[in-house]
């Protein structure tokens, strides 16, 4: 059996963003608590968690999408016949478990949330991408689930920063509506709203900043997100082919360590701030090998 397709279905390199997502999330909960009460071994098993899930649930979206990249994308894994759709189902559902298995290492919280990113995942890959309101929403859920997720290797952190996790939904929906003009071109008023809602992230990330009194160490990772993402997206408006759509999805998805960097920032921990930042490269190295969008 060969590894290498197996590697595609999964875009490694959005993995990495994921495991980011956790790292944020354990940052949030330490708002609440010590960085040094948090163990070691439960983040880990979080961010296996978070790999299975994330994996499992872009194995789906292609398993889902099989008969579209027939005719749009008949290069991908299962397509093109590398993987068959039976193998990646199997391997789907073995990533989810996985995922499920790992968060419940953790705590019960940790697995129940865990489950509901899975389901969130499904729904999307089967019935939320199809539709141009809910399915965005749908997408930003799953990762909101995921910082969410991070938070509840400290069971009370959850109850106190959960709201938090709408920040991502809004995101993570920005990108989703982005994307939805990779292949045929892209509409300048989405673009736009999208660049709202990526706005009010960054503005939300400074004021908790300015609340804890990290905004000087903040704003920074904060301008660096800022950057990465409205460069492409700026060119994007201007010119909305597929082309351009493509790379400013990209863009928003690999600058999500960045936006997860920066929450760590806001936690007032620069050194756990630029370990995370560190995840960027080895994103955006595998994002040469592997597909990203």
């Amino acid at each position: 059996m060969k590894i290498k397709p197996y590697l595609q279905l999964t875009r490694p390199a959005n993995v990495i963003t994921a495991i980011s997502d956790i790292l944020a999330g354990v940052a949030i909960a330490s708002f609440s608590s010590p960085l040094y009460d948090i163990h070691i071994p439960k983040a880990i098993f979080l961010c296996i968690s978070t790999i299975g899930l994330y994996a499992g649930g872009i194995v789906f979206n292609d398993i889902f999408d099989l008969e579209l990249d027939k005719v749009e994308r008949p290069e991908r894994v299962i397509p093109s016949g590398k993987v068959t759709k039976a193998n990646a189902t199997i391997f789907g559902v073995l990533l989810l478990t996985i995922g499920v298995i790992a968060a419940w290492l953790n705590s019960p919280v940790s697995a129940g949330i865990a489950l509901s990113v899975a389901l969130c995942a499904l729904i999307y890959d089967k019935y939320g991408k199809h539709h141009s309101f809910l399915g965005p929403i749908n997408m930003g859920l799953c990762r909101g689930g995921n910082l969410v997720l991070g938070m509840s290797i400290i069971e009370s952190s959850v109850t106190n920063w959960w709201l938090i996790g709408i920040l991502p939904v809004c995101y993570i929906a920005a990108i989703t509506m982005i994307s939805r003009g990779e292949v045929h071109g892209g509409n300048k008023n989405t673009l736009y709203f999208a660049a709202i809602l990526y706005v009010l992230v960054s503005i939300a990330q400074l004021y908790i900043s300015f609340i804890l009194g990290n905004l000087l160490l903040a704003a920074p990772f904060v301008a660096l997100h800022i950057y990465l993402i409205f460069k492409p997206l700026i060119t994007a408006i201007g010119n909305p082919i597929g082309a351009n759509i493509g790379k400013a999805v990209k863009a928003g998805v690999l600058s999500l360590i960045v936006m997860n960097t920066a929450w760590v920032s806001v936690s007032g921990n620069i050194i756990f701030a630029l370990a995370v930042l560190c995840l960027l490269p080895i994103s955006i190295r595998l994002a040469r090998l592997f597909a990203v969008t």
